[in-house]
């Protein structure tokens, strides 16, 4: 939920960039913090509890990057109206590729 609430404070604006900023560009920034607030009260918490249960602040990191590309790639292609291209598909098996090794160690079986 978090990381859908921040995607559209830092994004959700800019499908009519030039709409928002006519109204006056402080009032963006006004509202895009208020979002933010509500991310906040959402993602400390859950760093808060992924910490408790063991996890690194890498795999924590990592773990949210995922989250993000998951949320902001439908985003971007069906709310913005973005055109696929296969170059986000390399990309985001990169940052697979950053999450196996970040978590190496724990599936390495002994």
């Amino acid at each position: 939920m978090s990381n859908t609430v921040m995607t559209f404070a830092w994004y959700g604006f800019l499908r009519k960039p030039g709409e928002m900023v006519d109204r006056g560009l402080w009032k963006l920034v006004l509202v895009s913090w208020g979002l933010a607030f509500f991310e906040y009260c959402l993602m400390i918490p859950a760093n808060h509890i992924g910490r408790s249960a063991g996890l690194s602040l890498a795999q924590l990191k990592i773990m949210q990057e995922v989250i993000t590309l998951s949320v902001f790639v439908p985003f971007m292609l069906f709310y913005m109206g973005e055109h696929w291209k296969w170059d986000y598909l390399w990309a985001f098996l990169c940052v697979l590729g950053a999450v196996y090794f970040v978590n190496r160690e724990a599936l390495v079986v002994s």
